[in-house]
């Protein structure tokens, strides 16, 4: 793929928060984003579609829309919808919400994946972490590559554009992780004293 060329994003993964919302424009502007992804035929996968099945019995996140497929356990679904999504978009939130995009940057940075996380920055409900990332990213706590996974913009459209637009440049040392080799059958014991 040439570096000018725009990515196919076919699957979009989109995390929110669940609860009634004081802002009424983050309804507006998650509908907005349904339009849009309609529009440009772009799949939405969502938590709630996706769910664990203790979350799911106890109806503890509202009705699904669409299809839905139940899973054990809140790190499955993560799996899945990483599997079943190219990129991801974060609407406002919740911890929930934070714990998703953060997963999911976290694996980018140990080059699990190389998908990137847009925050819809409605009202600049982002500002704050977009500062925190900067400032992590200022006093090396996180590679270039952790801090360019998070992509900002105000409407669905300019998401979409530059969701398209992305080119992943891999931290050197995270590039060179396989993953594919899995983990070994021989168990090693680790020495985990501290020397006093």
């Amino acid at each position: 793929m040439e570096e000018n060329s725009a990515r196919q994003v076919k699957n979009i993964c989109v995390f929110c928060g669940t609860k009634p919302r004081k802002n009424a424009k983050f309804v507006e502007v998650a509908n907005n984003l349904s339009r849009v992804l309609a529009k440009r035929k772009i799949h939405l996968v969502y938590g709630r579609g996706i769910i664990p099945t203790a979350l799911a019995e106890r109806n503890f996140v509202g009705k699904t829309i669409g299809e839905e497929l139940r899973l054990p356990t809140m790190q499955d679904r993560i799996w899945k919808m990483l599997d079943n999504s190219d990129d991801f978009i974060a609407l406002p939130g919740g911890i929930g919400t934070l714990e998703e995009n953060f997963q999911i940057a976290y694996w980018a940075q140990l080059n699990i994946h190389h998908k990137p996380i847009g925050l819809l920055n409605i009202d600049g409900f982002f500002n704050k972490l977009l500062a925190f990332l900067n400032q992590v990213r200022e006093e090396n706590f996180i590679p270039h590559s952790a801090r360019q996974i998070f992509i900002s913009a105000s409407t669905a459209e300019e998401m979409i554009d530059k969701l398209e637009d992305f080119v992943y440049k891999p931290n050197p040392v995270a590039a060179q992780i396989d993953w594919s080799k899995g983990s070994s059958s021989k168990k090693r014991k680790l020495d985990l004293s501290l020397p006093l």
